[in-house]
């Protein structure tokens, strides 16, 4: 993987599609994840963007952010102003386009950093999303952020499933984000799981069984819907859905997400969010 140190002009970036009706404002530490060569790189839809990539492939470039926290200092003023005004607050999204606790993290610390700058100059919310549980690393940080702004932590785990056939491993494994996600709720912070995108669980009763233990809430996404397309054809394009429908017939369509948020809410009921809604809070 080539890693370059890059300079960011503005760091913050005002959400449109489907982030829009999340947040005011979306945060990307990084340009480029050294996880994108794992599962949850199969089916992102970052991959897609050829602004981001520039001809590269997923998972074989990064671009560290170096100024990220000092470019959030920069904007903060001006941004909060814009978002209170046209938004009616200033909600940031940590990160949409990368994941904020990669390997590299651990040196160059540029989540760790902008994160700090947050603690003195909060956005109104604050949501971090991650597929590592080295977020659980950060408690110290986060449960001071809490006391700053609303937070809340996303733990994204896309299945029960340690190991899908013929694809590569995940970055983080399941067991250790769900225990990263149990120790932040029992911290105090609001954490939420998210089955984004959705991939086939092998037993449902029993993981959102011990998701209502652990967290708050629960988002459940498909790729059709969430993959930025209305069909899902970026995902489409991709192993991911062969994969998928040999695991579980009928996986690929939006059904087997009704099917499993139905499941999901019988074991959290009124915390279950579904898609763009989910993600901006909204459970049902």
């Amino acid at each position: 993987m080539k890693v370059e140190i890059t300079q960011v002009k503005n760091i913050l970036t005002r959400a449109s599609g489907y982030l829009k009706p999340v947040c005011s404002h979306s945060l990307q530490p990084y340009r480029g994840c050294s996880f994108g060569k794992s599962l949850c790189g199969v089916g992102c839809y970052v991959r897609h963007n050829q602004w981001v990539t520039r001809g590269r492939p997923w998972g074989g470039f990064l671009e560290v952010r170096e100024n990220a926290a000092q470019s959030y200092l920069e904007r903060y003023e001006s941004e909060r102003k814009w978002a209170r005004k046209a938004r009616g607050c200033m909600s940031v999204f940590l990160s949409s386009a990368t994941e904020p606790f990669l390997p590299q993290e651990k040196r160059y610390r540029v989540t760790e950093d902008v994160l700090k700058a947050m603690r003195h100059s909060p956005p109104d919310e604050l949501i971090l999303q991650t597929h590592s549980h080295e977020v659980a690393a950060q408690l110290g940080l986060l449960r001071q952020l809490a006391q700053a702004l609303r937070l809340r932590v996303h733990i994204s785990v896309e299945t029960d499933r340690e190991r899908l056939p013929g694809l590569p491993p995940h970055a983080s494994s399941v067991e250790k984000r769900l225990q990263a996600a149990a120790r932040l709720t029992q911290a105090g912070l609001f954490t939420v799981i998210t089955v984004s995108p959705l991939l086939p669980i092998a037993d449902p009763e029993s993981f959102f069984a011990r998701i209502a233990q652990s967290v708050r809430a629960v988002v459940i996404d498909h790729f059709i819907e969430g993959d930025g397309t209305p069909d899902g054809r970026r995902t489409r394009a991709t192993a991911l859905p062969q994969a998928m429908e040999s695991l579980h017939r009928g996986s690929t369509l939006l059904s087997y997400r009704d099917e499993i948020a139905a499941i999901a809410r019988r074991h959290l009921p009124g915390c279950v969010g579904i898609s763009a809604s989910g993600f901006a809070g909204h459970y049902h």
